[in-house]
């Protein structure tokens, strides 16, 4: 491990967990068997500029639900793996997809099941508020908790590494014109 902003300007792609990074852990379970979420709009602003911007972006996450793919899908995620226990397998496979080094590849995790993950890749991150085993094996921790801006965060600081933040300064979501 060299200098943290040397590091984290060799990330080429994002992985991240769903309960307690997007959102504060707080589920609701529906009598349909999904889950309500409360999600940041700034997270997600930031997890489709980048993938706009051409980044690989995985969530791997345990949980499960219609609602929760389709809030991936609305971001433009491409690769999501919902109901995941063994989640270093996937990430092993995302990054050999995208023919990625674990260097390349900055991976956000809030508790346990995320620890694996975040031991092989090159930049292990994670909320203010995250376990302290994840609290430990992090290269960086963020100042914000889960679901409260930590996804936004993390990316804006790679995308400013690439000088690539903030170069679409009409938004992502505006009409065009007639």
């Amino acid at each position: 491990m060299g200098n943290f902003k040397e590091d984290i300007a060799k990330v080429k792609a994002f992985v991240f967990d769903v309960d307690g990074v997007f959102t504060d852990g707080g589920i609701i379970p529906l009598t349909n068997g999904d889950f309500m979420r409360q999600y940041n709009s700034k997270d997600g602003y930031a997890v489709t500029y980048a993938a706009r911007s051409g980044y690989p972006i995985a969530i791997i996450t345990g949980g499960r639900g219609a609602s929760l793919e389709m809030r991936f899908q609305m971001l433009g995620v491409a690769r999501f793996y919902p109901n995941i226990s063994d989640k270093l397998t996937v990430l092993k496979s995302f990054m050999e997809e995208h023919s990625l080094a674990p260097e390349e590849v900055l991976y956000m995790g809030d508790d346990i099941p995320d620890l694996d993950a975040m031991k092989y890749v090159g930049m292990p991150v994670c909320p203010a508020d995250a376990v302290s085993e994840i609290l430990e094996a992090s290269r960086y921790v963020s100042q914000f908790s889960g679901g409260k801006g930590c996804v936004r965060d993390v990316i804006e600081q790679v995308l400013r590494a690439h000088d690539k933040w903030a170069k679409h300064t009409k938004g992502l979501h505006t009409v065009q014109s007639r």
